[in-house]
């Protein structure tokens, strides 16, 4: 039975397969019956299956509740059997759920649509509780809903999802005898999740244990022939991953999947032509694609066949009269790649996707995309990766004004295909769970986006209201100033059904918080949604207090929230609550370890509850995930500097300087040079004389860019000794500095009003006639020694004649006693250094 399971889960039996299996004993079965429709794809005709239909059949219907009465049926059918029997009842039940869960897949995402009648295998005792089909549809979806979060309204056929998810996720112990069961569990959460409105913290645990599970069933992967299926679970493991936030792990699995299948793949440069009327072979961006020693897969019969090229959705000229539909390479034969089955073009998907997660929306990031985006549509195979790659490429081609057109065309196409009944259910589902393909209305949402930013409003609005997305249609009456209308089309819906969604709505579009009580109320205290909404509008109000309150039940509700999580941090950093501002950050950063600005929000928290060296540690990963934003750079400069990181703090300066050409922070670097000059010990411990060279480069670096700061060039003094050491250049170089540290100070207004400001001026021009007169005996030129003594005696003689002129009593006619003895010392300094300028001419 495990060679069936495994050729279930690839969805279709090789030709040994097929002849083994017609020989053996499932075969005559009635669960081969239901096993031979799954493959061929009818998967609507499981249901007129008369042991299905027994199971369902019922005279009388005691539940309320519908989901509870299926449960019920469903466990009676597993539970009265004798033990020959009972292998056989567990597989006809696990086949009805991989058929419903397929069937439900085919609903809503790959087309051709379902016309499966409900009468026409439920009881009509059971259908009868429901006036109108209407009603049965909105019971389904209420018992989908999970964590709080809303279902897709226009969900086709949720019953399906219901019966998978009662055979596969809640009957999950009756099922014993499968060995593949945990793996199809893993496929139902996949596709539950993506209706709903948020992440489940409720569906990521069940697939984490689906995960665990599959993992340790060794039996599964062994032999040769099964690294396709390999390839696809490591695949499937990294979108689950993926989705809910857990990049690490999702790129461990992308890269085993790669390294499974021996690829290798590199983005690498090439000469070619872009435009038709390009002359000269320029370098192009184009993925390489490579096997490792041209290693050829084994069992290629076990790959799914290609679906034929007519039946692939159809891939859009660009059709412009400048550039190339795709790049013309001057050597094409050099980057030819290997003709790939469906595993690796699905590696190759997977690692696209993982790159554009991983990188910031950026023109480089798009023309690395396409290069992928090109690689995968050159061999137009498998439906499930032809409709993932175009996607792709029309979200990356949309901000173009030369691939517009192509990208509306495209996105029309690629929603159009769904009605398509042309393409069998069989070739659309093949590698499907390996490519996280949208829903169908999902692609129908990207093409209303897409018509509204182009202008065309109404074509948008008609769209998005026949898939009843009132958020999407209410941004658009909003932006288009029709307030009213908004209002209106929420009113009218409301007056139809209430539910909590559109309550939240009218909550968004009239400001107004007794529509999210009503919501809240509605929900029965469930709606995450109503909470959210709710502290944002309070948020945007500054009421930080009852923000909190809303966030912290919206969360408690569904943990995995995080732009309510960073919201709740920043309201508590408002309310000076920094205890609950880092638990906050700190959930988001588990749930996004990617997230710079949480990471950054983190550490002021920390920094505030005084836990510099965490706030210090939380830093060095916010510049992990954003290496361009200057304010965590300050922040790591002023943190780094305060726990005494002081190698860090120079580098962190450096790379402001980097950023902001002309970055002082004065403070810093005069606890840098102290730390250097006093020979501090940093937080290791070591002193902090050895970084002398680093902070020296660095300072020079600073006053090369801001020359007008005095104080900056007396610290780069300081660097050097204020003249006090005994080496020459140290001398020279500190006489340097502090000569345009003065003229810095002489330069700025007002210093010669004020006698303070007076007194430094002159306090400095004394202490560099001091460094002049130590600098020029260091001197063997008389002549520049006589140079660097004259400079500093007429620097004093400027500033005491200028005492004399502004600080004088008219009366006495005498210099006034604040300033008299500053005048005596630079009066005594001239005479000083007048006296070494006469014996150096007189030894000339």
């Amino acid at each position: 039975m495990l060679a069936l399971e495994r050729s279930l889960l690839r969805g279709f039996l090789s030709a040994a397969e097929s002849l083994e299996w017609k020989q053996g004993e499932v075969a005559a079965a009635e669960s081969g019956s239901l096993l031979q429709l799954i493959f061929d794809g009818k998967y609507e005709a499981i249901f007129s299956n008369s042991s299905i239909q027994n199971v369902f059949s019922a005279s009388s219907v005691a539940e309320e509740n519908i989901d509870s009465y299926l449960e019920k049926q469903i466990l009676a059918y597993l539970d009265c059997s004798a033990e020959a029997d009972n292998v056989e009842r567990q597989r006809l039940m696990f086949l009805l759920g991989v058929g419903s869960l397929q069937l439900f897949v085919q609903s809503n995402w790959t087309g051709p649509p379902v016309h499966l009648k409900l009468q026409e295998f439920l009881p009509p005792a059971l259908l009868q509780k429901f006036s109108e089909p209407k009603m049965l549809h909105a019971a389904i979806l209420k018992v989908l809903v999970l964590d709080g979060e809303s279902v897709y309204t226009l969900t086709s056929h949720p019953i399906l999802l219901l019966i998978a998810r009662i055979i596969l996720v809640n009957s999950r112990h009756k099922l014993t005898s499968l060995q593949t069961l945990s793996w199809w569990t893993l496929r139902c959460v996949n596709i539950h999740q993506q209706l709903l409105e948020e992440r489940s913290p409720e569906l990521f645990t069940l697939a984490q244990t689906c995960i665990k599970e599959v993992t340790e069933a060794e039996t599964l992967f062994t032999g040769g022939e099964s690294w396709h299926l390999a390839v696809q679970f490591h695949l499937e493991c990294a979108y689950t991953f993926l989705y809910y936030y857990e990049y690490k792990k999702a790129k461990q699995c992308f890269s085993t999947a790669k390294d499974i299948t021996k690829l290798q793949i590199n983005l690498t440069g090439a000469l070619g032509k872009r435009t038709r009327f390009q002359e000269k072979y320029v370098a192009q961006l184009i993925l390489d694609v490579q096997r490792t020693d041209e290693f050829l897969l084994p069992h290629s019969e076990l790959s799914p066949a290609p679906t034929p090229l007519e039946n692939l959705t159809m891939n859009y000229d660009l059709n412009d009269d400048t550039v190339l539909n795709e790049i013309k390479l001057a050597d094409a034969d050099q980057y030819q790649i290997p003709d790939l089955c469906a595993e690796e073009l699905a590696v190759i998907l997977g690692i696209c996707i993982d790159f554009q997660k991983n990188n910031p929306i950026h023109k480089l990031t798009e023309e690395e995309l396409l290069a992928f985006t090109s690689c995968l549509l050159s061999q137009p195979k498998f439906w499930a990766i032809q409709t993932s790659a175009l996607l792709l490429r029309t979200k990356l081609e949309k901000g173009s004004t030369r691939r517009m057109e192509r990208a509306m065309k495209q996105t029309q196409a690629l929603a159009d295909q769904f009605e398509d009944a042309n393409t069998s259910v069989s070739e659309r589902m093949k590698i499907f769970y390996c490519c996280q393909v949208p829903p169908h209305w999902a692609i129908q949402r990207q093409l209303a986006s897409l018509l509204f930013e182009l202008g065309c409003t109404s074509s948008a609005l008609q769209i998005f209201e026949e898939l009843e997305m009132w958020e999407d249609a209410v941004i658009c009456y909003e932006r288009a100033g029709q307030h009213g209308k908004a209002e209106e089309i929420l009113r009218r819906e409301l007056e139809k059904k209430e539910t909590p969604g559109l309550y939240c709505l009218l909550g968004d579009v009239l400001k107004d918080h007794q529509y999210y009580d009503k919501a809240w109320e509605l929900s029965r205290h469930r709606s995450a949604r109503a909470q959210r909404s709710k502290g944002l509008l309070h948020l945007r109000n500054r009421e930080f207090r009852e923000c909190v309150e809303c966030f912290e039940r919206s969360v408690q509700i569904n943990p995995m929230q995080l732009g309510v999580w960073f919201s709740l941090g920043c309201a508590y950093i408002a309310l000076e609550g920094y205890e609950g501002a880092a638990k906050a950050f700190q959930r988001c950063v588990t749930l996004e370890p990617d997230n710079a600005e949480a990471w950054n929000n983190l550490s002021t928290a920390y920094i505030r509850l005084k836990q510099k060296i965490k706030a210090f540690r939380t830093l060095q990963e916010a510049l992990k995930c954003n290496y361009e934003h200057w304010q965590i750079w300050e922040n790591y400069l002023l943190t780094s500097t305060d726990v005494g990181e002081f190698s860090e703090a120079i580098k962190a300066y450096h790379r402001l300087m980097d950023l902001r050409e002309k970055y002082k922070d004065t403070q810093v670097l005069a606890i840098l040079v102290r730390a250097v000059v006093d020979g501090m010990a940093d937080r290791t411990g070591e002193v902090a004389t050895g970084l002398k060279g680093k902070l020296q480069e660095l300072l020079g670096r600073v006053t090369s860019r801001v020359t007008n700061d005095g104080e900056i060039w007396r610290l780069y003094a300081r660097l050097y000794g204020n003249g006090q050491n005994d080496s020459g250049e140290d001398i020279e170089k500190s006489l340097q500095c502090l000569t345009k540290a003065h003229k810095c100070e002489i330069q700025s207004s007002d210093w010669e009003k004020d006698v303070s400001s007076f007194k430094e001026v002159v306090k400095g021009a004394i202490e560099i006639a001091h460094v002049a007169i130590k600098c020029s005996k260091n001197k063997s030129n008389r002549q520049e020694a006589l140079q660097i003594l004259s400079s500093a005696r007429l620097n004093l003689r400027g500033l005491s004649s200028k005492a004399k002129q502004l600080f004088v009593d008219v009366t006495s006619n005498e210099v006034h006693s604040e300033i008299a003895d500053e005048v005596t010392a630079m009066d005594n300094m001239i005479a000083e250094l007048q006296e070494l300028s006469n014996q150096l001419r007189d030894q000339c």
